[in-house]
């Protein structure tokens, strides 16, 4: 074995304890650092949802890009051993490029030779607002840290071109929307005993929304997360506007949110989130879903059953799927995981488009959920 030697981000001085950049602080498994993005049009056609991770102390990247169309997710995923140029945001056809960090990066996924009716794509993504941080993140089962991530989140406009089924949609400004997170730290990835902990202190429910909205003139952020009696474990509803206009952001209260589901389903089809502005005025977010694609299905996100991030699947691995989402059956774990829905968002006169993020798994009181088979009515 070669000795242990600098990497090229160690030329840089941006070290935060006597260690190489190649090396992490925490020894933990499942320390990640990874990326989610979201392109949609504002007529809830398509929406592509993309990202890409590494996995150092499972020296693993990985990355994965799904295309909602109709009844169909297009997905295409790629995982590698982890090199030491953490500069390359790159694996198999998937691609990541800043440009100019926090201002302009660009996506690609290059075609599969194979099936030239395959997903693909070339999307410049620029920033239209400021990065914001979203509170920071921790959970624990007992005395076990099982996350603890840092998170930015930010929206912009996509230009560029995504090709799909011998289709080819132009993202044209003022017609799609991209959407975008950063967050790092520990979160759990598959091949781990739980222990005591996932064995005596699994959860009765977990609640989640996390609704990052682009309107013209602002942004809108707003995360809640509930266990199941409706306590709330993090929380956040922020307004921010353009660099250039010299605004503050600003916090508009604790956000509460009425949801109008499906009927036998936790599937969403409108909501209003109620929030206050600094002067106590109530303000009223209203969502209408568009378009939906569940994460565990392509995308690798708990509890896919195919593919999961961080997870070893040799060296120069490709895999490029399709899925039929029109039989809810087909895919019974979707259900328990986290969807995202593209939607059309209004706020005190103003139209806007943004990701309406949400599961709701076991009890949730303030729902009205009793169990895991609970739905609405």
């Amino acid at each position: 074995m070669p000795a242990d030697r600098p990497v090229p981000l160690d030329e840089y001085p941006v070290h935060q304890a006597p260690l190489s950049m190649k090396h992490l602080v925490t020894g933990d498994r499942n320390a990640y650092d990874r990326c989610i993005f979201h392109v949609f049009d504002h007529a809830g056609r398509a929406v592509l949802i993309l990202g890409l991770g590494v996995y150092p102390n499972a020296g693993v990247i990985d990355a994965y890009a799904t295309l909602r169309l109709g009844d169909e997710l297009l997905a295409v995923r790629a995982s590698d051993a982890l090199t030491d140029d953490r500069m390359n945001l790159s694996v198999g056809p998937l691609s990541i490029t800043v440009d100019v960090p926090l201002r302009r990066l660009t996506l690609r996924c290059d075609p599969d030779p194979a099936d030239p009716r395959g997903l693909s794509y070339d999307i410049t993504w620029t920033a239209e607002f400021p990065a914001v941080w979203e509170p920071h993140h921790v959970q624990r089962r007992g005395d076990r840290l099982m996350l603890e991530g840092r998170r930015f989140v930010q929206a912009g406009g996509v230009t560029g071109t995504v090709r799909a089924r011998g289709e080819e949609f132009t993202l044209t400004p003022g017609e799609w929307t991209g959407t975008r997170d950063r967050s790092w730290g520990v979160r759990p990835i598959p091949g781990e005993d739980g222990g005591r902990a996932a064995d005596e202190m699994r959860p009765e429910g977990f609640h989640w929304l996390w609704i990052p909205v682009r309107f013209e003139d602002r942004f809108v952020m707003v995360i809640a997360q509930e266990d199941a009696d409706g306590h709330r474990t993090l929380n956040e509803a922020v307004q921010v506007f353009p660099e250039a206009s010299g605004r503050h952001d600003v916090q508009l209260g604790w956000p509460h949110t009425e949801i109008r589901y499906r009927p036998g389903s936790r599937h969403p089809e409108r909501a209003v989130v109620h929030l206050t502005d600094p002067s106590r005025k109530p303000l009223e977010l209203g969502v209408e879903i568009l378009n939906s694609s569940p994460l565990a299905v392509g995308a690798g996100y708990p509890p896919a059953a195919d593919w999961q991030h961080g997870t070893w699947q040799g060296r120069g691995w490709t895999d490029r799927r399709t899925y039929d989402l029109s039989d809810p059956a087909a895919h019974p774990m979707a259900a328990f995981g986290v969807t995202d829905h593209s939607a059309r968002f209004t706020l005190d006169g103003r139209t806007g488009h943004g990701i309406f993020e949400h599961g709701s798994f076991g009890r949730h009181d303030p729902s009205g959920f009793a169990d895991h088979t609970s739905v609405a009515p």
